[in-house]
């Protein structure tokens, strides 16, 4: 019996128990013997990378779309520390992940031994839950499956809100050995340990009716709004409008929802009419700078409610903060407040509402050439019911959000955490790798592309379907909204800020193995999606654009917007 494999075995079996169905590794050695003991157990799904960054964000795309954490496996030194930006990342979003990190026994520490550094605290206060057992010892086998359960407990939020635990699993050599009896684990499968969480009752919403008696009030709803139909309930009944975040689910195409908030708010007439006097936050704060220093500024009570209770207030502006489901509380809210009789205020939201739809129509409907915002729109309208579009961070996440088209049947996920670029493709891939069986399509600019070339590397053979979708405009085209634009003479804002890359995006693919098309013509975008959808395995589809006219057809937009306002009876000021 070799006391370090039994103990690897026993944690993969723990964690088969507890609900883990995926575990994602780089290779090295110190972690062998865990690496081999989820390679003999079959009940999970093994992925293996050469790039751990990578990994470590292949596994949080899983944990994303499923809210089951993946297992990331490294072996010592600076491997374990490439965890960090997508331990990070998980942090903030509250995404759940198992980071384990194979380390080199107590006598190799602090002596100069290779590939040995302190990993006790790697990674901060990033992580949840953290643990380091020691080198693995027989006499506690007692503890071994309680520290495996814990670790999913943890990581799924048993002590608040989901994120990433770190295990530090010290091995001595010999590092190959064969696993011998397990020490039981409870009867009938189930994991050592569980948690239990009590659904939401009915006393926040109680305790809030009377906030929300005003009929001058907006429901703005981002990622983690629970349950689209308890937020439109209570949006119907208190005659509110949504203004829905892509990503919070509730863009249904209905007269509540407002979609193009960010164009609207930028008419100060419209702006300053339609300033609420109560504004119910649901989730995470939308993407739009222009939403938050409108709320900023409203001078309106602010009710923000989060599932786990994370203080999720920027602006600083909230009265009252709320650990509950959003749905729920919604649903909760509806059913003892009296619906409200038909009144302008939700009438005026609406017809702005529809005149920005038709001023973006009309406007990308002028231009032949790929835009962002037309890539955005067009792509969330050519989705299949049930998939799944994760966009990147920069300028992707803003146009899926400020031009996508109100539409049922799309999931959107983003790395909104941290807010970052770095391993937007693995993320992806994780997403599409996750088990859910929906089609997964990826939204990325160049510069996120290239951060993650290392997820390129095998995604072909990886058995997965996913189409890429690249906007390539040579560089990081966000820095040119803003002040950095004006401030820094040309060719320095180049050098510093937009860093053309001059690469061939669609050549890097191909090198990789993946079949890739190019198109700098918006009507192509949605066939050659829908091409790759039909064709399965992993697709890209790089568009090309003009970095310099991106500002341009944003400016564009919100001109014929404010026009159409106009035309409503909203003068510009």
């Amino acid at each position: 019996m070799d006391v370090a494999a039994t103990f690897c075995a026993t944690l993969v079996d723990e964690w088969y128990r507890a609900g883990v169905t995926d575990a994602v590794v780089a290779p090295g050695s110190r972690s062998t013997p865990l690496l081999l003991a989820l390679r003999a157990d079959e009940r999970l799904r093994l992925h293996v990378f050469v790039d751990e960054r990578s990994a470590a964000f292949f596994a949080m795309g899983i944990g994303l779309a499923t809210g089951t954490p993946a297992v990331v496996l490294t072996t010592s030194g600076t491997a374990a520390a490439e965890l960090l930006p997508a331990v990070v990342e998980a942090h903030h979003a509250g995404v759940p992940l198992v980071a384990c990190t194979a380390d080199r026994p107590p006598e190799s520490q602090a002596i100069g031994a290779p590939q040995t550094i302190d990993q006790s605290r790697l990674f901060g206060a990033a992580v949840r839950w953290r643990a380091e057992p020691g080198v693995p010892d027989a006499s506690v086998t007692s503890t071994w499956r309680s520290l495996a359960a814990r670790a999913v407990c943890e990581a799924r939020g048993a002590s608040g809100r989901p994120g990433p635990v770190h295990l530090n699993l010290a091995f001595r050599e010999p590092l190959v050995g064969k696993a011998g009896p397990l020490p039981p684990g409870r009867a009938g499968g189930t994991p050592w340990h569980q948690t239990a969480r009590s659904p939401c009752s009915s006393a926040p919403a109680t305790e809030l009716a009377p906030l929300v008696s005003s009929r001058r009030g907006v429901i703005v709803a981002g990622a983690g709004s629970g349950d689209p139909e308890g937020v439109h309930r209570l949006a119907a009944t208190l005659g509110w409008p949504v203004l829905a975040d892509a990503r919070s689910a509730c863009r249904r195409p209905d007269r509540t929802t407002v979609a193009a908030f960010d164009a609207l708010l930028r008419h100060e007439h419209l702006a300053a009419a339609l300033l609420p006097e109560v504004v119910l936050r649901t989730g995470a704060p939308p993407a739009s700078r222009v939403l938050a220093d409108w709320l900023t500024t409203s001078g309106a009570r602010q009710i923000a409610v989060e599932t786990h209770g994370a203080w999720l207030d920027p602006g600083r502006t909230a009265s009252v903060v709320v650990a509950a489901d959003p749905g729920r509380v919604c649903e909760a809210l509806a059913r003892c407040r009296p619906a409200a009789s038909p009144a302008p205020w939700l009438g005026d939201w609406a017809d702005a509402e529809a005149a920005a739809q038709r001023a973006i129509d009309a406007v990308l409907g002028c231009h032949r050439e790929t835009t962002e915002p037309a890539i955005a729109r067009a792509l969330v309208d050519c989705l299949p019911p049930d998939t799944t579009l994760f966009v990147s961070s920069s300028m992707p996440v803003r146009d899926v959000e400020w031009f996508a088209r109100p539409r049922g049947g799309v999931r959107v996920l983003a790395n909104r955490g941290a807010n970052g670029i770095d391993g937007v493709v693995s993320t992806v891939l994780g997403a599409a790798a996750s088990g859910t069986g929906t089609p997964t399509v990826g939204l990325l600019g160049d510069l996120a592309l290239l951060h993650d070339v290392g997820g390129l590397l095998g995604a072909g053979r990886r058995e997965l379907d996913c189409v890429l979708v690249v906007v390539d405009n040579g560089g990081g085209g966000i820095f040119s909204f803003l002040p950095q634009a004006g401030a820094v003479a040309e060719d320095d804002f180049e050098r510093l800020f937009t860093t053309p890359h001059g690469l061939d995006l669609a050549g890097l693919c191909r090198l990789h193995g993946l079949a890739t098309c190019e198109t700098d013509q918006a009507a192509e975008i949605a066939p050659a999606v829908r091409a790759g959808l039909e064709a399965g395995g992993v697709n890209v589809v790089v568009a090309r654009t003009a970095q310099r006219s991106s500002v341009g057809i944003h400016h564009e937009i919100h001109a014929a917007v404010a026009a159409s306002l106009e035309a409503l009876g909203h003068r510009s000021d």
